[in-house]
C-alpha cells in the first residue's frame, strides 16, 4: 500500500470515528475539532511534499466522508443529538418551515445570496490568516448542521431512498468542493512562512474550479431549489 492510500485510508477512518466520539463527549465545539484535525494534517502533509492537487483530492474526501457518516450518524443516533451539534436544530427548523411553506431563504437568490456571500468571504478571510486551520474548522460545522438536517428527514419519516436522493442537494454539493478546493489552496501562503517549503507550479485551475463550483452552486440553487421544496414537502409526514 502507497503512503498516499495509507493516509487516505487514516483519513477516513478518523473521520468517521469523529462522530460517535464526539456525540459520546457530549461538546457541541469538540464535534467539528476531531472532524477537522485528521483533514488538516493530511493537508498540510502533502501540501509540503507539494502535492497539491493530492491536498485538495484529501479534503474533498474528508467532505465526502463528513456528509455520510455524519448524516448517518446523526439519523440513527439512539438519542437526539440537538445539543451537540452546533447551529443543528436552528437550521433544522429553518429548512423545514421553508420545505411547509415555501418561505425563506433557501428559495430565493435575492434572500440567499448575501449569506451565501458572507460565508465565502469569512471561509477565504479564514483561510488566509490561520493557514487554513479555522475555515475547515468553519467548513467541518456547515457539513455538521447540513447532515443534521438531512438526518432530520430520515427522522420526520420520509423514506431512506428519499432522504438519499434529495437530502444533500446539487448546489450544496458543488459549493462543499469549491469550499474545500479554497482551504486547500489558501492554506499555502501562510503555511510556506510558518512551515518553509516550495510552492511549485500555478493556482490558478484550482482557483478557476472553486469559482465555477461557487457559480453552479447559486444557479443550481436559484434554478431548482423552489422546484426541490415542493418534492420535500410531499414527502415530509
Amino acid at each position: 500500500m502507497t503512503r498516499d492510500a495509507r493516509e487516505l485510508g487514516g483519513l477516513i477512518a478518523a473521520s468517521v470515528l469523529s462522530y460517535p466520539l464526539g456525540l459520546l463527549l457530549g461538546s457541541a465545539w469538540l464535534l467539528p475539532v476531531l472532524n477537522t484535525a485528521p483533514a488538516y494534517v493530511v493537508m498540510v502533509r502533502r501540501l509540503r511534499r507539494g502535492q497539491r492537487g493530492r491536498a485538495v483530492q484529501a479534503v474533498l474526501v474528508w467532505a465526502a466522508v463528513l456528509a455520510v457518516a455524519g448524516t448517518l450518524t446523526f439519523a440513527l443516533w439512539p438519542t437526539p443529538a440537538d445539543d451537540r451539534v452546533l447551529n443543528g436544530p436552528a437550521y433544522r427548523d429553518e429548512m423545514f418551515q421553508w420545505i411547509r411553506t415555501g418561505e425563506g431563504r433557501e428559495g430565493s437568490l435575492l434572500l440567499f445570496l448575501p449569506q451565501h456571500l458572507g460565508h465565502l468571504l469569512a471561509f477565504v478571510a479564514l483561510s488566509l490568516a490561520t493557514a487554513s486551520a479555522l475555515s475547515i474548522l468553519m467548513g467541518a460545522v456547515l457539513m455538521n448542521f447540513m447532515s443534521f438536517y438531512v438526518a432530520s428527514l430520515f427522522r420526520a419519516g420520509v423514506p431512506a431512498l428519499w432522504v438519499a436522493l434529495l437530502g444533500w442537494p446539487p448546489w450544496a454539493i458543488c459549493r462543499v468542493a469549491a469550499f474545500c478546493t479554497l482551504g486547500a489552496v489558501l492554506a499555502e501562503p501562510l503555511l510556506a512562512r510558518l512551515l518553509p517549503y516550495s510552492r511549485t507550479g500555478s493556482v490558478r485551475r484550482f482557483l478557476a474550479w472553486a469559482a465555477g463550483g461557487i457559480l453552479a452552486d447559486w444557479v443550481l440553487k436559484a434554478t431548482l431549489a423552489p422546484r426541490w421544496g415542493i418534492w420535500l414537502r410531499a414527502l415530509i409526514p
